[in-house]
């Protein structure tokens, strides 16, 4: 029953973020379409992306304290419906303010779910976790996949070139900016089409709603305080470094969603001023990267089963090293365009997931710790492709991307090595533990050996007077006997040696030719 419980609770997770990519990425193809229905143009309601960032971040802390004090599915539960709200509500929405306090509580509940979903999913499985979060985040990418699909089944094909400006990102925080293409593909206000193509919005809540049903089930199946005392039992496992180990790897997570997003975000555009492609070119190019992700993430998921976290990480990063080299110093190839995109975009396939595996096997990872580790991975995802984008404005004959790639992935290719020198760090508990140990194991040896010698000693001592006695005792009866054969009859030397012989013997003394009652009789 158990096993078959931890099974349910990692299908309904799966599923869970298949929806969460898919909320995430219909944003994309369905953003010009939100902007006719409030009579606003793209350009003017960019801050609902900021508004389901911000919603984001404030998620995934609450997320992490909540998921503390509450049991985790009915956390998820609620939060998913939370997520089903926001999305009915945004197809009547006719205001721009009230469209992005909508998108805020869609990104809130989003990070929730983000920080819920990894914690309990480590919770359940616990050492064997590897593969079933490969499987986690391999949902969420086939979701941000099937979202622009399903949009354009939606609207029936009649609005495909507005596809082009779903992105598929790694984490489920991440905003997706529309291109420039969707962005001038703006329809006018009161679009017959926008209509059939925000019943995408229903679609994907429904299929939410009833995964939330899911976790209501689970919720009833399990209970929070047996979670409180696993967690309580976790905690004497807790690192000697452990904040300092959660800040580097916030930091490394930060380098790592940013590196990924930027990349996915401007080699579009870079393929096509620096490389001098088409727009073919420079849409399969993109496709490529992603293409590679995905695949590469599937992949994942057997491949955690032979593979340790750590394994894996340094696998990653060798090839986002390598490949991000190629890209910096060698891009101006086309092959080597080519292949370091679909290396790079491997490579980025498994860090999130494998890092959260990895640091599980060191320290607690609650809900508060996870909730960093999403925060990290959302600030890197806002800050660095805007830094990536105005330097590039200013410095437009320096492919910054570029060299955004190869930087990151020589601090990330730094810090791992750092993480795993604290991570593998001694602890006091158990160096002190293990010097107690052996006291006592010396405490106890040394007196039992010394009590044994002692033993033996005495044993041996009174063997020996033993001998010593028995010994003297048949002399003094070799010697009587020799005296009472030389003299017949009693004699006073006789009479007064027998008080003491008997003493000695324990035996009235035998003399020859008479009985014990007759020489009492002789005596009186």
């Amino acid at each position: 029953d158990g096993a078959a419980l931890r099974w349910c609770i990692s299908l309904v997770l799966c599923a869970s973020f298949l929806g969460l990519g898919m909320s995430i990425a219909v944003l994309g193809p369905t953003f010009p379409n939100l902007a006719a229905n409030v009579g606003k143009n793209v350009s003017d309601i960019y801050y609902i992306f900021v508004g389901r960032s911000l919603g984001s971040l404030v998620g995934s802390m609450i997320g992490g304290v909540l998921f503390d004090c509450m049991n985790a599915s009915l956390l998820l539960a609620l939060s998913m419906l939370g997520t089903t709200a926001g999305l009915y509500a945004i197809p009547w929405c006719n205001d721009s303010l009230l469209l992005t306090i909508l998108m805020s509580v869609i990104g809130g509940s989003m990070g929730i779910l983000d920080t819920g979903g990894n914690v309990l999913a480590l919770n359940t499985w616990e050492s064997e976790a590897g593969p079933h979060m490969q499987a986690l985040h391999f949902s969420f990418a086939a979701g941000a996949f099937l979202a622009p699909i399903l949009a354009k089944m939606a609207l029936g094909g009649s609005e495909s070139d507005q596809l082009a400006g779903a992105e598929k990102t790694n984490q489920s925080v991440l905003k997706l900016v529309p291109t420039a293409s969707a962005a001038s593909a703006t329809p006018a206000p009161n679009d017959p089409n926008a209509e059939e193509f925000l019943w995408s919005y229903i679609i994907i809540g429904t299929y939410i709603l009833i995964t939330s049903i899911f976790f209501f089930v689970l919720y009833s199946k399990t209970s929070s305080a047996k979670d409180k005392s696993k967690a309580s039992e976790k905690k004497n496992r807790l690192a000697k470094y452990h904040w300092p180990l959660v800040s580097l790897l916030f930091v490394f997570f930060l380098f790592y969603v940013g590196a990924e997003v930027t990349y996915g975000s401007y080699v579009y555009t870079h393929a096509m001023v620096f490389a001098e492609m088409t727009e073919s070119e420079a849409a399969a190019l993109n496709s490529v990267f992603w293409g590679a992700f995905a695949v590469c993430r599937g992949a994942a998921i057997f491949g955690a089963a032979f593979l340790s976290p750590c394994t894996m990480i340094v696998l990653s990063l060798i090839s986002s090293a390598a490949s991000s080299s190629a890209l910096a110093f060698f891009a101006h190839y086309r092959a080597s365009l080519w292949g370091g995109t679909a290396v790079y975009g491997a490579s980025m396939a498994t860090v999130f997931p494998s890092g959260i595996s990895w640091i599980e096997q060191y320290t607690v990872v609650e809900g508060k710790t996870a909730s960093l580790f999403v925060v990290g991975a959302a600030l890197g995802e806002m800050c660095i492709p805007v830094a990536v984008g105005y330097l590039q404005g200013r410095f437009h004959h320096i492919p910054i991307v570029m060299y955004t790639a190869f930087v990151t992935s020589v601090v990330t290719v730094v810090l791992f090595p750092v993480m795993y020198k604290l991570a593998n760090a001694p602890q006091e508990n158990d160096s002190k533990q293990v010097s107690d140990s052996e006291i006592q194991k010396a405490l106890l040896s040394s007196p039992r050996h010394t009590e044994d010698e002692e033993d033996e000693e005495d044993v041996r001592e009174w063997n020996d007077a033993d001998f010593e006695v028995i010994e003297m005792n048949d002399k003094l009866k070799n010697s009587l006997m020799d005296t009472s054969h030389r003299i017949p009859g009693d004699s006073p030397a006789e009479v007064s040696l027998q008080p003491h012989l008997d003493n000695v013997l324990g035996d009235p003394p035998v003399v020859a030719g008479g009985s014990p009652e007759r020489q009492n009789g002789n005596v009186d």
